[in-house]
Order: C-alpha cells, then structure tokens, then sequence
C-alpha cells in the first residue's frame, strides 16, 4: 500500500474516532501545524475529511475566529511552541474558542509538556488525547520528509544532537505507523549516522514495547532501515538528470510541486499540482525526456479515438486547445494531456542550446569514460571551454568544478584557484565548492596525500540502449540492491547490533514499565507481506535517487523500498546547502 494512502487512512481514522455520541453536533474543526499541515495536505482531500465532520482545517498559529459550537481535533507536533499556542486557544477568560478539544500528537509528548497541558484549564474540555506517531510528511507512494532542512548545519557545526534525537523520533514514528521493527544498519564513514543509528534503535524500542506486534511476522523480520550521509554520493545531486521530474525542478521554477504555465491564449496563468493523484505525472515522472512527449501524444490519441473514434497524427499546443474546444466534456482530460506536453516543452527549451553542452562534459566526468568507455586522461580539455563560455551559469559552472574534484579525488590549492579564475566565480560563491570537504569528501589536498574513502562496488549498467547523456546510475541503486541481497559491504555498512542469521535480524523484544500506555492508539494498518528496506539520508536526497527506489521496487516485486531524508534536493539546492555550511572547511 502507498505510504500516502496509509498516512491518509489513519488521519481520517484518528478524526473518526473523535465522533461524538449519537445525536449529538457532529462538526469538527481539524487544526493543524506546520508540519501537520503538509501531512494532511499531501495526504486528504477536503471531501474525505468532510465525510468524518470535518467542517474546516485552520493552521494552529494563525489568528481564527472563535467557533465555540465547534469540537476541535488538534493534529499538532508536541513542541513548546504548539502546546503554547494550543492552550492560548483556551486561557482567553471568556468563553472558549471551541466546545471540546480532541489532541492528537504526532509523536510522544515530553513529560515536562504533558504536565504543563495537565495542569492547563484546557484539561477539563479535552475529549481525547493520543500520540499518533505520524511525525513526518508522505510525498509520495515511496517518498518521505522529515521537513527539516536546517539539520545539517546544526550537525556538522557540532552542536546537532537536539536535531538527531529529533530525526530518530519522526524516523521511529515512521517505522510504527507502518509496523515495522526493522534491523538497523548505517554507512560508517560519518560518525553521525551511528549516532543517529542508535538514537533510532532507542526510540524503536521504546515504540516496539508499547505495541509488540511491530514487525512480526516473517517477512517484516526481514526488514532494514539503512541511514546515509550526503556523503556517499556528491555526482548526482549535481548532474544535469534527464528523466522528467528531476528535469522539471531542475530547470523550471516549481515550488511546492505546483507547476505554473501560460495557457492558451485567452486563458491565462494555469497552476497545476504535480503529485500522486495525477495517473499520466506517475506514468512519466520517472521517464526520459527524449520519450515523454511521444508517450504523452500516444495516450492522448488512444484517448480522443476511444471518446470520438476519430484519429489525430498530431499533438501540438494549438491541436490541443481545438480539440478542448470541440470537446468541452472531456475538457479535463485534455486538459492534463495538454499540460504534459506544455512541461515537456519547457524542459526540452532549457535543454536545448543551455543543458545540451554540459550533459556530456558533466557524464565523463562523473563516468571516467567516454560514450565509448575509453577512459578519459585529460578531462581539463573538456571543461575549461565550459568555464570560460559567458553564456553558462555561475552555478552550472561550480557544478562542473566540484564534478571534476570528485572525479580527480580532491585537487590542489593552485589548481581550484585556476579553476576558479577561468570559470569567473565570484569570491562569495567559492565556499561552495570548499564545503563540500564538510561532508568528508577531498577537495583541496597537497601532493599524493589523499585519504582513502571507501567506495561502493559499482554494477555495469551501460548498454547499447543507454542514452549517452544519461549513463551515469545514482549510487543509492547499487547500495539498494546489495542490501536486499545481504551482499552490502558490511564493515562500511555495519548493523547497528550485527545480524544472527541471513534469513532473518531476530532481536529481543523490548520491555517497558511505562511508555505511552496513557495514549496507546490501536489504529496502526495491517502489516503488509513484504519486507521493507528504508533509506534515511541525512543532508538531502535527490530526485534521481528518489527515481532509484520505485525502479528497485518495480524490479524485485517481493520488496518495497521507502526513500526519504530532511529535505528534498535539486541542483540548485544542494549548492545552496553547501553554502550554508559557514565558511571552509579546516
């Protein structure tokens, strides 16, 4: 089942079990926080909450009209910020805002907070108060966030064990809404990811004694939960992707997945949202460029013959907008074929005579080889042209620069300087490319001393159907794969507590004398037959390896893979989270 049809099913579960008894005013308002808010959001659609009473959903720390007729169910993060703007609602000294609450935390609330909600006079009016478990956002059928993209300064700088003791939570909270107990295992070459590791273990167990059932059963004893750093793979966060989706937020200006556009004339600025409720985004997102627009002309021809047995040899813009307009009914459908090939375009126009010229520079970089697989000796004959060419971006040309210090293991002082200069980046956007080091990769070494960093085995992908602009296979597939197998090098990929067999990860369940027995919530949905593997990157996750997931998933059949970090990278992104970093590395 989709991550974002089981997040979906327990909220409207949650607001259902908030009913009031027979006979009794049945209207709720459902109030939400930030994160909450993106939960719900991504996951209900305003009729299904309104089938379980839901009259209105209002952000917690917005200023709202009091509607005292009202039950309110809060859907809210256990912070002090949301408990203190949910008593608000209920110390006015008047009459209350609403008629009861009913609280849903989205994780265990901290004892300090519980008392102080206790001891509240909302305490009196409060119907229902659970933990829910949900502290995180389901993007996708296999994407998740945790939506918190200012983690990783925090963590690098030293002083990020408050952020890591809360990603283990949302990450745990994870785990429990999908029943699983899953062996814990993490990349070794940051010491982050161990104490992430362990922080998650705890909270597992803690989970796993408050609801035994949690990955039991055969297959979810099979389960894995493996953690990364951005670390282990720098190329493809930075390379030009050529499948629909990461081109799209790569070259056009989507924010908060809604695609804009100018119709037709006449008809002004369309927004369309790009997620899992459109069927013909699913099909293509992961698609190459070079086949989506015949994909999106084939199925809207297959289309408009099934409604009108009529033929169209063509499917430009204008076809379109005169086959709306001769058949209005169907003006929905015609519409999302004509929105697809409108993104298409688009992306096809960034490509061409901009991304064109970088693709193959920045594929033998990442590759080591040519299109012919010779290996390359000289990759500065390759790139200076791109460095010096006035029409190329500052970011697209920092691109390149960190491309080939990856592939060269780290360059000297003199030579970044070189780079620099030719390329005409401006003193400000350097600490881009220094930062990079803080994520434990070379960039500016002296000499032959360069650390040895351990590398995953790479599997030959390259075929005589293999785009030559889009050879390079993001890391995390190989890492995917290897898991699933039990082939994955286990010293630079430990278990957290070792493994006792192949077949299975068998541990002790843990016991507790109290852990959330005061708001245990038995609505957790029936464990599915397959195993899980969930991958956690810590410092962002790309959507070309978001693409990997759903291919290894497709592949296997037997295994689901679950894809998620703090926040979602595009190019331009991860560069703006190297800046981010403070100023060079030591």
């Amino acid at each position: 089942m989709a991550l974002k049809t089981v997040v979906g099913q327990k909220i409207l579960e949650l607001v259902r079990a908030a009913r009031r008894p027979s006979g009794a005013p049945d209207w709720r308002v459902l109030i939400v926080d930030e994160l909450c808010m993106r939960m719900v959001s991504a996951c209900c659609k305003m009729h299904d909450l309104a089938q379980e009473g839901v009259t209105i959903v209002e952000d917690l720390r917005k200023r709202r009209e009091p509607l005292p007729h009202l039950e309110a169910v809060y859907l809210v993060q256990p912070t002090e910020r949301s408990v203190r703007a949910l008593l608000a609602d209920w110390s006015t000294g008047g009459r209350p805002m609403y008629r009861a609450a009913h609280i849903l935390f989205s994780e265990p609330c901290p004892d300090g907070l519980f008392e102080l909600l206790a001891g509240a006079g909302v305490s009196r009016h409060v119907r229902t108060l659970k933990e829910v478990n949900m502290a995180f956002v389901p993007l996708e059928a296999l994407l998740y966030s945790l939506d918190a993209p200012r983690t990783l300064p925090a963590v690098l700088s030293g002083g990020g064990g408050a952020q890591l003791e809360r990603l283990a939570e949302q990450l745990a909270t994870l785990c429990a809404t999908l029943g699983e107990y899953p062996a814990v295992r993490y990349r070794d070459h940051c010491a982050h990811n161990e104490q992430l590791a362990r922080l998650l273990q705890a909270r597992l167990d803690a989970h796993k004694a408050d609801e035994p059932t949690m990955g039991q059963g055969a297959e979810k004893a099979r389960s894995q939960l493996l953690i990364l750093d951005r670390g282990f793979d720098a190329v493809s966060p930075l390379l030009h992707e050529l499948t629909l989706q990461a081109m799209a937020y790569d070259l056009l200006p989507i924010e908060n997945d809604v695609y804009k556009y100018e119709a037709s004339k006449g008809d002004g600025l369309k927004e369309v949202l790009l997620d899992d409720n459109d069927d013909l985004w699913v099909e293509l997102r992961h698609q190459h460029i070079a086949v989506v627009s015949q994909q999106v002309t084939k199925n809207m021809k297959k289309f408009v013959e099934t409604k009108r047995g009529m033929s169209t040899d063509k499917a430009s813009m204008r076809d379109l907008g005169q086959l709306i307009k001769r058949m209005p009914q169907y003006q929905q459908e015609l519409s999302k074929y004509s929105t697809h090939l409108h993104l298409a375009e688009e992306c096809m126009k960034g490509y061409t005579g901009r991304v064109d010229k970088l693709c193959k520079v920045e594929q033998d970089l990442a590759m080591g080889t040519d299109t012919e697989g010779e290996k390359i000796r000289d990759h500065m004959r390759n790139i200076v042209p791109i460095l010096l060419d006035q029409n190329v971006t500052t970011y697209d040309k920092i691109r390149i620069i960190l491309l080939y210090i990856l592939a060269k293991n780290g360059i000297s002082e003199e030579n970044l300087n070189k780079l620099v200069q030719h390329a005409q980046i401006p003193a400000a956007e350097r600490d881009i490319i220094t930062n990079l080091a803080k994520l434990g990769l070379e960039v500016v070494v002296e000499g032959q001393h360069r650390r040895k960093i351990p590398q995953v085995a790479r599997k030959e992908r390259v075929s005589e159907h293999t785009y030559q602009t889009s050879r390079w296979t993001p890391v995390i597939k190989d890492i995917m794969e290897d898991a699933i197998e039990l082939k994955l090098d286990e010293r630079q990929f430990p278990f957290l507590a070792g493994r006792a067999a192949q077949t299975g990860y068998p541990r002790a369940t843990p016991t507790t004398a109290r852990y959330g027995h005061w708001h245990k919530d038995k609505g957790t949905p029936a464990a599915r037959s397959v195993p899980r593997l969930i991958v956690f990157v810590l410092g962002g996750v790309c959507y070309s390896e978001i693409r990997t997931a759903y291919e290894v998933t497709a592949a296997l059949k037997n295994w689901e893979v679950l894809i998620g970090s703090e926040q979602l990278l595009t190019p331009e992104s991860f560069l703006g989270s190297l800046a981010g970093l403070g100023g060079p590395a030591e």
